[in-house]
């Protein structure tokens, strides 16, 4: 037994070494620096429009994006961007721009290539999807469009936005980590000459870039085959170039080096971590070897430490013969001392138990409080509703309902028929009425504008819609809070009356405001 304990500890020491030799490797060969932006939560079916500001690298650029979530369609970006200089003005590496979604735990989507073309400021735009529904938009330089990380060469990104009304679209914070390879910071990695840049398409740069970043994986010692095709790929694209070819098809060529380059780097990466591996395995090997060596070299030890511990067993039983007195003095105190404790644990639970009984008392008494306030409140709002009705008649039509009273609005506050648009007397008349709403802030407000059948469907329901969303919009610009509004277009249903004249169907046009007493804390409690 003391053999193996002495071999395993020999081994984990081993082990341990080679463990921190292979992480202080890793902390050298990539340092990731973490950066912060806005991630936006955006609402189902609803465009958001984004503003983008450049960042210090390009504080000309400008941009706004239109964003759509539609389900399980994903989310819609649709990107347009001013001012986009070419991306080697950056930095000798970098070819061209790609728009990335960040989400909230990390997760980076390449959503796609920026393209331009010519030379100067060119304004740019791109149409994508990504089925993220939480995430932050960065533009960053890149090498070639198919990278997997953005790198920390960031040139723009998304503002926290606005509804249309003043209020805040849900937004966290996040923070991603930046492609910090040694290839963006070495000074060995080839940069493409100058003058490619003004003459050679951007494609055929990434392409370029595509095969170096493989090469610097390793790509000629751990995915040759693959790094030779990339490398026919390139030349392919490079000779259609120089033979003048259409540009379309330099394109194709060149993109198609791209990703044969960077199939190239991922097998070289993937190759070399199980090469990494295996050489990892033979080490612990080697050493479990070393360490069986050591343990039978440690064997004459072993025996000097036998005989030690046989004479400190010796030692050792004297030593207990001593102590048996002493243990059964500790005996008898361990007894009164656990009979303390027992008398203290009483006392400790008679207290907690007069503590629960004062807190319950006091919670009763604030519950009784509670529910007086509420009954005030109560009485208050009974009192003052009369008040209210007798003002909301002088807007329309006043009845009771099953969840409150309704008020209903004339028909002949719209300009026409089949109109969403207020005639001048009705917008200042709804005024006053918005006020009154917005100073009784006990009442849920239920808006339902009706029409008649004249027409098709979809037409009719979108007239109502529209009616019950102007209603809604001049009650809160008046100071009445939207949780409180609910705006329906009822179409042609529920009709009041038949059709089937004109006098029916005026009837059936109709708009009804319906108030509901809001409920209080304590009757919701009970």
């Amino acid at each position: 037994m003391i053999i193996t304990y002495l071999s395993l500890r020999n081994l984990t020491l081993v082990i341990c070494l080679i463990s921190v030799l292979g992480l202080v490797e890793t902390i050298l060969a990539q340092s990731d620096v973490p950066r912060q932006t806005v991630a936006i939560t955006y609402p189902l079916d609803e465009t958001i429009n984004v503003k983008f500001r450049g960042t210090t690298l390009l504080p000309r650029l400008k941009g706004e994006a239109k964003v759509r979530r539609a389900g399980r369609r994903g989310t819609r970006v649709e990107l347009g961007l001013e001012d986009l200089t070419r991306a080697s003005e950056l930095g000798g590496i970098y070819t061209t721009y790609l728009l990335w979604a960040v989400s909230p735990d990390g997760r980076v989507d390449n959503l796609g290539e920026i393209k331009r073309s010519g030379s100067g400021f060119v304004n740019s735009k791109l149409d994508v999807t990504t089925p993220l529904q939480t995430f932050a938009l960065i533009v960053t330089a890149e090498p070639h469009f198919l990278m997997k990380i953005p790198s920390r060469m960031v040139v723009m990104e998304n503002l926290p936005p606005q509804r249309t009304g003043g209020s805040q679209l849900s937004t966290v914070n996040v923070q991603y980590i930046g492609n910090s390879s040694d290839y963006f910071r070495d000074s060995r990695v080839p940069e493409i000459a100058d003058r490619d840049y003004s003459d050679t398409p951007v494609s055929l740069l990434g392409a370029r870039q595509a095969l170096n970043l493989a090469k610097f994986a390793g790509a000629n010692q751990d995915a040759t085959a693959e790094l030779q095709q990339a490398d026919e790929d390139l030349q392919a694209a490079e000779k259609a170039w120089r033979f003048n070819q259409s540009a379309a098809e330099v394109d194709v060529l060149a993109r198609k080096a791209t990703s044969s380059g960077a199939r190239a780097e991922e097998m070289a990466m993937a190759r070399r971590a199980a090469r990494l591996r295996r050489e990892d395995i033979q080490r612990r090997d080697e050493a479990l070897r070393t360490a069986e060596k050591s343990a039978e070299s440690a064997q004459g030890e072993i025996n000097q430490l036998r005989a030690a511990l046989e004479r400190e067993q010796r030692a050792r039983e004297l030593a207990e013969r001593d102590m048996a007195t002493a243990n059964e003095q500790t005996r008898e105190q361990r007894i009164e001392i656990a009979r303390l404790r027992d008398e203290l644990q009483t006392a400790r639970a008679e207290g907690e138990a007069a503590k629960i009984k004062a807190a319950r008392f006091e919670g009763e008494k604030q519950a009784e409080n509670v529910r007086r306030e509420a009954a005030q409140r109560d009485q208050q709002r009974i009192a003052s509703q009369a008040t209210l009705k007798q003002s909301l008649a002088k807007f329309g039509a006043l009845k009771e309902s099953p969840t409150g009273f309704q008020l209903a609005l004339p028909e002949s506050m719209w300009t026409s028929a089949r109109s969403s648009e207020l005639v001048a007397t009705a917008a200042a008349k709804l005024e006053p009425l918005a006020a009154l709403l917005a100073s009784n802030p006990d009442y849920q407000i239920l808006i339902e504008v009706y029409t008649d059948n004249k027409g098709d469907e979809v037409s009719l329901q979108q007239l109502t819609q529209d009616r019950a969303r102007v209603l809604s919009e001049r009650l809160q610009f008046a100071g009445v809070d939207p949780a409180r509004i609910q705006a329906n277009g009822m179409g042609a249903s529920n009709p009041v009356t038949k059709n089937t004249t004109v006098a029916g169907r005026s009837r059936n046009r109709r708009t009804e405001i319906t108030l509901t007493p809001i409920q209080t804390r304590s009757a919701t409690n009970q």
